[in-house]
């Protein structure tokens, strides 16, 4: 690589904020706000709204939405011509 345009490669703390999940990673993104990790060892954590921790599709809780109901009641409602503009 050349020396001198990238960005610094180092770990960090992605915590999620919904779940109370914390990850150490390596990553080039930067925080001021710090935290001790459990090696004892002080690292930049960055907060994230949402990681697979709490998202619905990875925890299981994720609703099914019925699409074809949908488009059945969007068709009732405001008809179908047969002709297409």
């Amino acid at each position: 690589m050349k020396p001198g345009i990238h960005p610094a490669y180092r770990p960090i703390v992605f915590r999620d904020k919904a779940g109370g999940f914390a990850m150490l990673t390596r990553s080039t993104m930067s925080s001021d706000k710090t935290v001790e990790w459990e090696d004892g060892n002080t690292y930049p954590v960055v907060d994230v709204e949402i990681s697979s921790a709490s998202h619905p599709f990875y925890t299981g809780t994720a609703r099914v939405l019925d699409t074809a109901g949908r488009v059945e009641r969007f068709e009732r409602r405001y008809g179908r011509d047969g002709a297409r503009r």
